[in-house]
């Protein structure tokens, strides 16, 4: 996600952690211990964070070194963290099993590209949070820091064809994912991400998942109005047949996809995954666009304007998949509402961590505020 500066564009992703790296190095080295063979003596080194892209699960890169058959072996990995508490994190839980487990199956039964998982640790104890662990792959992903469409990034600078085959080999890997049978065998692999909030169906139990999101962020802030009304406007504009459930990647951005060229080599950032229609995905995809579409024009700048078009999209996935995307006014508001959450939670890091004031109108947090207020009144996003 971004901020924005008065004086104009600058660096777009708010990363703060209290951890010692000298203190997570060391857990890290006498985990693996434990995960190995006697006698493996792993070695931790290369350990450092990354704040490429991303708002809440913290990212370390690390090369571990261990005997294997009394043989050297070296990995290079990453290590996903649950982020501290007091770091103000912008979901209420962070449920790293989960994820861990999605990306496991989604590698297993699918062709969608995922990283190798190794290990899940549940307990706090060995670094000081939960975290897993999985193989890094190599590739480069559109930057949100400064925002790919700002111009001086290596999407920005394609040629057009090669953007819409980025584009377009996205919404190919959105529709393999969805294509995996959620129904599949007695063993109901993916039954853990459907929501546990109460509602008739799918996208129901999500959107309360949603607004109890938001009910959570609100203990720490005014409550929003703009998006308390838009919750009103979804459940009144709620789609009668949303359609099957399908393994939803959530998270859907460029900005979670390593590219190897212009084809995605790996899928990322799990966290919000879930079951629900197929459409939440592809609203995502070119909602997220779209809010840097909106701060790029603020500053004046040309943007990619026809790139990751939602009319684009849907026809993309129509032709992949013979399905029609349907309600993207609905699913794109419903983009716009998650996106205004994020924004008031970051918003209110920064005036916590003394950043900013907060203003008189805590609607001022919400940099997507214009593109909501529009589609709830009924206009084109």
């Amino acid at each position: 996600m971004s901020t924005r500066g008065d004086e104009g564009p600058r660096n777009t992703t708010q990363i703060r952690s209290s951890r010692d790296p000298a203190l997570v190095r060391a857990g890290l080295e006498a985990w693996l211990a434990d995960q190995l063979p006697a006698g493996a003596a792993p070695a931790v080194t290369g350990l450092e964070g990354t704040s490429a892209n991303g708002m809440s699960s913290e990212t370390l890169l690390l090369d571990a070194t261990w005997t294997e058959g009394g043989n050297p072996r070296a990995e290079r990995l990453v290590a996903r963290l649950a982020p501290d508490g007091a770091d103000v994190p912008v979901f209420p839980a962070y449920d790293l099993e989960r994820q861990f487990e999605v990306i496991r199956l989604v590698g297993e039964r699918s062709d969608v590209p995922v990283p190798r998982t190794w290990w899940c640790e549940p307990d706090a104890g060995p670094i000081g949070t939960a975290f897993f662990v999985m193989s890094r792959l190599d590739g480069r992903v559109p930057p949100d820091v400064m925002p790919y469409n700002f111009g001086d990034s290596w999407l920005y600078d394609a040629d057009p064809a090669d953007q819409q085959r980025l584009q377009d080999a996205t919404v190919d890997v959105l529709a393999r994912l969805h294509a995996i049978d959620v129904d599949a065998g007695a063993d109901d692999a993916f039954s853990f991400l459907a929501f546990a909030e109460p509602g008739a169906t799918a996208l129901r139990r999500r959107l309360r998942h949603t607004a109890d999101w938001f009910d959570w962020i609100s203990r720490d802030m005014p409550r929003s109005l703009l998006v308390t009304r838009a919750f009103a406007w979804l459940d009144e504009h709620f789609p009668a047949d949303e359609g099957p459930a399908v393994v939803s990647w959530g998270d859907s951005r460029i900005g979670n996809v390593m590219y190897d060229g212009f084809e995605p080599a790996a899928v990322l950032d799990w966290e919000m995954a879930g079951l629900g229609p197929r459409e939440l995905d592809l609203s995502w995809l070119a909602y997220a666009h779209r809010v840097f579409e909106d701060i790029a024009a603020t500053y004046g700048m040309g943007g990619m304007p026809e790139f990751l078009r939602i009319e684009d999209v849907a026809g993309a996935y129509e032709r992949i998949t013979g399905d029609t995307p349907r309600h993207l006014e609905w699913y794109g508001a419903y983009a716009a509402v998650q996106y205004a959450i994020v924004f008031l939670r970051t918003g209110f890091r920064s005036v916590h961590f003394g950043e900013r004031e907060m203003p008189a109108e805590v609607d001022e947090l919400i940099m997507n505020r214009a593109s909501l207020e529009r589609m709830l009144a009924g206009a084109d996003w």
